[in-house]
């Protein structure tokens, strides 16, 4: 889907995600230091947005201009960085200690650029959360796309990162890669979850 289908998905809902951040950013950021961070293909901000309240500097990237536009007018907006671009494409100017996706569908191909930039993005100590829909929910969870191209695995996810830090010639550890369950009512969405740290 490219950003004028995305800016028209979100010019025809109110709200097109829920106000507050995902459950495991939350989870995982909600103990860190405050400092720079970064939130990429982050629609309307709801995971910036939340970073910011807690001290963050937060970047937010993405390539709908109509997403972005919603959170500038958002309470707490002032404290983020808006940007539309591509987040395949887009370079951070300076390094930042996080770096936080949330559910970016990508083929292969695509999901590899854009690794690429967030691995790209981390200072050194700086932590990567991920999160995203898992193949296996098309058949065994709820909600998500069901177009498995764009769906992938925690253990490829974690592909994608140990091949973006050795063609850019940085560590990275994992920490987490792992499938976990998301409740919706009363079903259960199945996502990935990685977590990585990049040393040195």
């Amino acid at each position: 889907m490219d950003a004028a289908a995305w800016d028209a998905k979100y010019a025809a809902a109110e709200q097109l995600w829920s106000a507050g951040p995902n459950t495991f950013v939350s989870t995982e950021c909600g103990h860190l230091r405050a400092g720079s961070a970064l939130d990429l293909a982050a629609g309307e901000g709801r995971n910036a947005l939340w970073l910011a309240s807690l001290g963050w500097r937060v970047t937010a990237v993405d390539f709908s201009g109509v997403a972005i536009e919603r959170g500038r007018r958002l309470p707490g907006a002032d404290a983020v960085t808006w940007v539309v671009d591509d987040v395949t494409t887009w370079r951070a100017a300076s390094p930042v200690g996080l770096v936080v996706v949330a559910y970016l569908q990508l083929p292969a191909d695509e999901l590899q650029a854009a690794v690429r930039t967030a691995v790209g993005a981390m200072a050194p100590g700086g932590r990567l959360v991920w999160v995203a829909h898992d193949r296996s929910n098309v058949a065994d969870g709820v909600g998500g796309p069901q177009d498995t191209t764009v769906l992938s695995t925690a253990p490829e996810l974690a592909q994608h990162v140990a091949a973006a830090a050795s063609d850019l010639g940085v560590a990275v550890e994992l920490r987490r890669a792992d499938t976990v369950e998301r409740p919706v009512g009363d079903r259960v969405a199945l996502d990935c979850l990685l977590v990585a740290r990049r040393t040195g």
